[in-house]
């Protein structure tokens, strides 16, 4: 008993020995707080700090953002590339309804043929068998329903030849070319360079020339169909530049901006022979096609006219009926020839090719006249250009002037259109 007792003390005063130990180690004096005066404001203290090295901020810190330092476009170049974004959206919309438009107006030309034709077929042969013998009802009832149909062939043509469907559907066809045109135009002039408050002022005069040049409304606003005189389409807005015909100087430095006189002398001469060959040519037959659908366009509601007034006298005499018939054929052979041959498109397309030659004779003519080499296109570029519109090489546009100076000295015609496309 005396030996645990004993045990138990050391073990207890090893264990109070341990506990001393243990606590002296950890017991360590506690670190007093340091009082920092840091602004609650970053921003403050680095204005402090610059103000204190001697550099005096001009940008406050405050208004710092991440994106402060990318460039910034100039007001008045966002605003034209927005404008020329925002006609680059109506030029698509305006391709759209075109497109739509002239398939619907090449539409009213098949049904209305078919259907006039038709009509003028039936009434003729109500007319022919009116005259086989019918008496009576059966008479009265043939010479009326045949009657009734050429009175509505002749309205019908008479609507029909004034609008003309198919040279609508031409001007259609054409505008939604040339829209697609200034589509690829104002799309270069945005990929090259940021566009300009000119670029905007010109992509819309030429939308609204091609608007007035090939209007989408029939009443009030649709093109003459039958002129008095045969004239080209115009579809670019006309300037002052173009009307003047001065003739400039000579020019006598070689390779600025890629003018010589050599290239001015051959771009004349083409111009004189798209003047004297392509265009006159283009005048001549559109006149003569236009002569010819006047021509259609009055007899065919005449010959159903007559066969009406033939059909309504069946009965009196053998002639009526012979009137009648014959009459209808025949109206129905004219309508077939000027809107099943699309006389009028063929007007149309005389039309808008002396408008392109009109075009380019005006182009090139401005061109030429501004005195001023910088001002002008590229020489080169300029003739590449004329090269690919009249659809020949330059080796080949260069043997055209060519041979145009060459029947000058000789007093000689030449026989060669300029243009190789149509």
């Amino acid at each position: 008993m005396a030996s645990l007792q004993a045990s138990c003390f050391l073990v207890s005063c090893s264990s109070y020995s341990c506990s001393k130990r243990i606590n002296a180690a950890i017991s360590v004096p506690k670190l007093q707080k340091i009082q920092s005066s840091v602004p609650k404001n970053p921003l403050k203290l680095a204005e402090e700090l610059n103000l204190r090295d001697g550099f005096t901020s001009t940008i406050p810190l405050e208004n710092t953002r991440v994106n402060q330092y990318e460039p910034i476009n100039s007001t008045a170049n966002t605003t034209a590339a927005a404008k020329v974004y925002a006609i680059l959206e109506a030029v698509a919309d305006r391709i759209e309804m075109h497109r739509n438009i002239g398939e619907q107006r090449d539409n009213w030309n098949t049904l209305l043929l078919n259907s006039i034709n038709m009509i003028t077929l039936t009434a003729a042969t109500m007319a022919g068998v009116a005259a086989g013998g019918a008496v009576g009802a059966p008479l009265l009832a043939l010479k009326l329903s045949s009657t009734l149909l050429f009175s509505a062939a002749t309205g019908m043509l008479l609507i029909m030849n004034k609008i003309q469907p198919s040279q609508l559907a031409e001007e259609q066809r054409n505008a939604t070319r040339l829209f697609k045109q200034l589509y690829s135009q104002i799309q270069t002039t945005l990929a090259l360079r940021d566009p300009t408050d000119m670029d905007v002022k010109d992509a819309m005069g030429r939308v609204l020339a091609l608007d007035k040049a090939y209007p989408l409304p029939l009443l009030g606003k649709m093109i003459e169909k039958f002129p008095s005189k045969f004239e080209p389409a115009v579809w670019w807005p006309k300037s002052n530049e173009s009307l003047n015909r001065e003739q400039p100087k000579q020019v006598k430095t070689r390779g600025k901006n890629g003018w010589s006189e050599d290239l001015e002398e051959e771009m004349r001469e083409v111009i004189e022979v798209i003047k004297r060959k392509d265009n006159e040519d283009y005048m001549g037959l559109g006149n003569l096609a236009l002569r010819v659908n006047k021509i259609l366009a009055i007899s065919g509601p005449l010959l159903t006219g007559i066969a009406a007034a033939g059909s309504a006298l069946v009965g009196h005499g053998s002639w009526a009926a012979i009137v009648a018939v014959t009459a209808g054929a025949l109206a129905s052979t004219v309508n077939t020839f000027e809107h099943g041959g699309q006389v009028g498109m063929v007007v149309e397309m005389y039309r808008n090719n002396a408008g392109f030659f009109t075009l380019l004779d005006e182009s090139m003519n401005s061109t030429i006249q501004e005195r001023d080499l910088e001002k002008r296109e590229d020489g080169e570029m300029f003739e590449m250009k004329v090269a690919m519109k009249l659809g020949r090489s330059l080796s080949q546009l260069r043997d055209l002037a060519r041979k145009s100076s060459t029947s000058h000295v000789d007093g000689s015609t030449i026989d060669e259109f300029a243009s190789k496309l149509f």
